[in-house]
């Protein structure tokens, strides 16, 4: 049966990646902008309230994600070996420590990360629109533009060859059973130490707004996984590995499907996850009388949010991923660069915040 479900959806594959896509990052938008949902946000109420719950969302939403595509995994639904966070021989650690390091101080002067700003702008944030623009922008350039040259050039300096990229690869080594195995002892583990971690606090358990955002974000990842796996290909011209949420270069995707759409008429997961989240956010701050037009307040707040944009769509493409592209979809992976982006994550974020109180 699994065979028949996986040739029917790889049959029409960039059909079901184009309306799946959108479809789940509808509903990514539309929790992230009802729940407030936000990295950035979780970090600051640490920062300034010793408030974790927030925090302890993202934790949860990670968790979440992290069984739920273990499991597609055992089951044979997608290959995470064959995603961007497993498929490379190495872990380029400069990019993922550096480009955390980026993103994560970005977002705080962008006033959230790119999913952040992806339901900011749904709610008629301008302020995040043009954000969002410019982070695209300069994620292509990163990638393929002028400043793709001297990223490449580190990346191949700093780059290290290891044939354990994931906790469960290690696993199966310390312990002496097949990768299987390894994956699903590794995650187990990850999973109890995330779940005790957000479970321990009263406040968390005592806030379903808290819980149940955790949750759904995480189950977004997985319904991803879920798709892109069963409509992956191998016998294609060009197969599309799988993948799940992330949103740095789908943005720059999107803008560039916005340009060149009479050569390309059907956007691929990323792209489509993006219409998506921008879709769902504006229907549900419309639907809770919250969609309101707003936009810069001074200067200072304009080239802020730009420079945020731009080290956010730098570092983004070097680190792989985002607050969700890697804290949450790389994490499931159990990929060691996805929890080295996570804590770099962290690190520039909270550098941020601290800056951000002497600029202010």
């Amino acid at each position: 049966m699994m065979g028949a479900l996986r040739e029917g959806v790889a049959q029409y594959g960039a059909l079901y990646l184009a309306v799946g896509g959108f479809l789940i990052g509808g509903l990514f938008g539309a929790v992230v902008f009802a729940t407030n949902f936000c990295a950035m946000g979780s970090l600051s109420d640490i920062h300034n309230f010793g408030d974790r719950r927030r925090f302890r969302a993202w934790v949860l939403a990670a968790t979440v994600a992290l069984m739920g595509a273990q499991l597609l995994q055992a089951r044979g639904w997608v290959g995470l070996d064959q995603s961007m966070y497993l498929a490379a021989p190495s872990v380029n650690w400069v990019g993922h420590s550096l480009g955390g390091l980026m993103l994560g101080f970005g977002m705080v002067l962008a006033g959230g990360c790119p999913s952040r700003n992806l339901a900011r702008a749904g709610g008629g944030d301008v302020r995040a629109l043009l954000t969002l623009v410019v982070l695209g922008l300069f994620a292509y350039m990163t990638l393929g533009g002028i400043l793709a040259p001297p990223r490449a050039a580190l990346e191949r300096a700093t780059s290290v060859a290891l044939q354990g990229r994931s906790l469960g690869h290690l696993a199966s080594q310390v312990i002496g059973v097949a990768p299987s195995a390894g994956n699903l002892v590794a995650a187990g583990l990850v999973a109890a130490g995330a779940l005790a971690y957000c479970l321990a606090d009263v406040r968390f358990r005592a806030s379903p707004a808290h819980i149940s955002s955790g949750i759904a974000v995480g189950l977004t990842v997985v319904a991803g996984w879920a798709l892109t796996g069963l409509a992956y290909d191998d016998m294609a011209a060009r197969p599309t590995p799988p993948v799940s949420l992330t949103y740095v270069r789908p943005i720059g995707d999107a803008l560039q499907w916005l340009t060149l759409y009479t050569a390309a008429p059907m956007p691929g997961f990323g792209a489509a996850s993006v219409f998506g989240a921008l879709i769902g956010a504006c229907a549900v701050s419309l639907t809770m009388g919250r969609f309101r037009i707003s936009t810069f307040s001074d200067p200072g707040d304009t080239l802020r949010n730009l420079a945020g944009a731009a080290l956010m769509g730098i570092g983004g493409v070097m680190a792989l991923g985002c607050t969700v592209g890697q804290a949450i979809t790389g994490v499931s992976t159990l990929a060691l660069g996805s929890f080295l982006t996570f804590a770099a994550i962290l690190a520039g974020g909270f550098y941020g915040l601290r800056a951000l109180e002497r600029m202010m």
